[in-house]
């Protein structure tokens, strides 16, 4: 094996690799080259390591596509801008400096995981005993990086494949965004932690507004992968056991849909006219296009929308298409803007952020212009003063995980800082026994922190690595033709409801149960509608409790695999409940003063 130019060693030799690593060295080899082309590098006492979807996803073999300007460039800007300010705290790990490595994942679980590669170098055992340079010189090595912790990954698909790789070599990471269920198992994803909640609290949320509101027959929708299908099958699993509501249909986007695919899903749903709320767990293109399916169909106020955080609050997915999305209700972890980072990333400029190597290709992206003859923009476009300012000209508006990339960096701190102190008291700096990171002790220090977070939330983590679920509950509301998500509750192990309602002819403020409150959330033009007892719910008590029996019993469920593409599931009970439920389509307005 040789290794020419490269990094690794300095001259054009031959050495011995252990085979329990010759796999992971072939990997290297395809990134080590570009790896510094690819990458952040800042030195420190402390490595870091990062992991940013910089990058879409590219096309046709290529591995990156187009910029990714607020999932991106905003989230790795939170990473450097909370290293800053650690750096320059002097009650936080005093005369320790943190450094970074921060690589481009590509939105792409298996270019991540080669990128990711870099992080364990350090580690692997070389065997350079029988090492022989061309010169008879011995070799001179470049010691790679010790990456103590890594931030990230985003998608979780990504931070899955990472995991798999990192618990080898025992390094702890902890994501701002990964939330499938998968990852809070602690015997396979043992040093994965994050400030995010898992799934599985907001598909609970997601079971209490259907309760609440009495909807008993429901579909969901998933985009293919962790993310969707597992959202959903926590939403399904959780029905069965609190029991009453039955899955009309449960269907699955594929992650390439074919031309029409999405008018077909549509179609679908509306076999069952009567399960008009829709339960989804799918990604942001998905939701568009989706919406834009419905719309197309000219479904505008058919379907309930019940979305997880891929929604949240997103103008994107609702452009151009309000009418469907009007009355949807989304869930998005609880979150603040940071003020700070606001000021910090719009006094970047060319000239005092040469630090981020994407930073160029992204002033492009944001401006519209070109820089020079290598601009990545054609040459129609026009050139880049340098003198352009982020929020002055350009739209600029915080990313929504920023605060939660900054709580993963200062949890990553903390632990370090208490590590430092029950290992180097009175040390200044690191001492020997830090001078090379147990990876199993500091996940226990990781494991153990407790602070207020950039928002004044106190950052814990449980027994698995997860994070408290606290989740704000929007609607999408239409006002005087203008547009907006309105909070409308909150929900931190239970349903928490704080609704001002204005009409035209009367203002209600009102602080009501769950029940009441999401049972008023649907009326038209004040936004709280909920169905005629004859459309929605079973009145004979046999029936109903048909359908409980239904939901909570899996040998229950048939799968009609011909009748059914695409993942739907339905009970023969459901379709019972279907053929039963009147087919009319007027609104009542009908709620309970009686709290559940």
């Amino acid at each position: 094996m040789v290794y020419e130019g490269k990094r690794l060693v300095s001259c054009h030799c031959f050495f011995l690799l252990t085979a329990r690593f010759y796999w992971i060295l072939t990997l290297m080899q395809r990134t080590h080259g570009q790896e510094y082309a690819h990458s952040i590098r800042l030195d420190g006492d402390i490595i870091l390591g990062g992991l940013f979807p910089v990058h879409a996803k590219g096309d046709r073999g290529v591995p990156c596509g187009e910029l990714k300007k607020e999932k991106g460039i905003h989230r790795l800007e939170a990473m450097l801008y909370a290293i800053d300010q650690i750096n320059k705290d002097p009650d936080l790990l005093a005369n320790i400096t943190l450094g970074v490595r921060i690589l481009d994942t590509c939105s792409r679980d298996t270019y991540a995981l080669e990128q990711s590669l870099t992080f364990v170098q350090a580690l692997i055992e070389k065997d350079g005993s029988d090492v022989k340079c061309a010169n008879g010189d011995p070799p001179i090595f470049t010691k790679p990086d010790k990456i103590s912790g890594v931030i990230g990954a985003a998608a979780s698909s990504v931070s899955i494949m990472v995991a798999n790789i990192l618990r080898l070599f025992k390094i702890p990471q902890i994501s701002y965004a990964s939330t499938a269920p998968e990852l809070s198992d602690n015997t396979r994803y043992d040093f994965f932690s994050r400030v995010v909640p898992p799934d599985s609290y907001q598909a609970q949320a997601m079971v209490d507004i259907v309760t609440a509101l009495g909807w008993n027959y429901v579909s969901t929708l998933a985009s293919e992968g962790n993310y969707g299908e597992s959202g959903v099958e926590a939403f399904t699993q959780i029905s069965r056991e609190i029991g009453g509501v039955c899955i009309a249909q449960s269907l699955k986007i594929p992650r390439e849909p074919r031309p029409g695919e999405f008018e077909k899903i549509i179609k679908r749903l509306l076999e069952t006219p009567n399960a008009r709320a829709v339960i989804m767990f799918a990604n942001e293109d998905d939701i568009r296009r989706i919406l834009e399916a419905a719309k197309k169909a000219n479904q505008s106020g058919h379907f309930l929308w019940i979305g997880s955080d891929s929604w949240g609050s997103k103008i994107s997915p609702v452009q151009q298409q309000e009418e469907i999305a009007e009355g949807a209700v989304t869930i998005l972890p609880k979150r603040t803007s940071i003020d700070g980072f606001d000021r910090y990333f719009r006094s970047r400029t060319l000239a005092n952020n040469r630090r981020n190597v994407w930073f160029a290709e992204f002033w492009e992206e944001n401006f519209g212009c070109k820089l020079g003859s290598h601009g990545k923009r054609n040459s129609n476009i026009k050139k880049c003063t340098g003198l352009e300012r982020i929020a002055r000209d350009s739209a600029y508006e915080q990313e929504g995980k920023v605060q939660f990339v900054i709580d993963a960096v200062y949890s990553m701190a903390y632990a370090l800082h208490n590590m430092h102190k029950d290992l180097c008291p009175g040390y200044i700096g690191l001492c020997p026994r830090m001078s090379t990171t147990d990876g199993k002790e500091l996940l226990s220090y990781i494991r153990a922190v407790n602070f207020n977070g950039s928002a004044g939330t106190p950052v814990v983590f449980n027994e698995n690595g997860d994070a408290p679920g606290r989740y704000d509950i929007f609607q999408y509301q239409i006002t005087n033709k203008s547009t907006e998500y309105k909070v409308i509750g909150q929900w931190s192990n239970q349903l928490h409801l704080n609704m001002y309602i204005q009409t035209t002819t009367l203002t209600i403020s009102m602080s009501l149960s769950a029940s009441v409150s999401l049972g008023m959330l649907y009326m038209p033009k004040v936004y709280i509608i909920i169905f005629h007892p004859e459309q929605n719910v079973q009145k004979r008590k046999r029936s109903f409790k048909a359908v409980v029996t239904a939901a909570t019993m899996q040998s229950k469920l048939t799968q009609k695999g011909n009748d059914r593409p695409n993942g739907e599931v339905k009970t023969e009970l459901c379709e019972s409940l279907e053929t039963n439920t009147s087919s009319t389509k007027t609104t009542y307005v009908s709620y309970s003063n009686q709290a559940n």
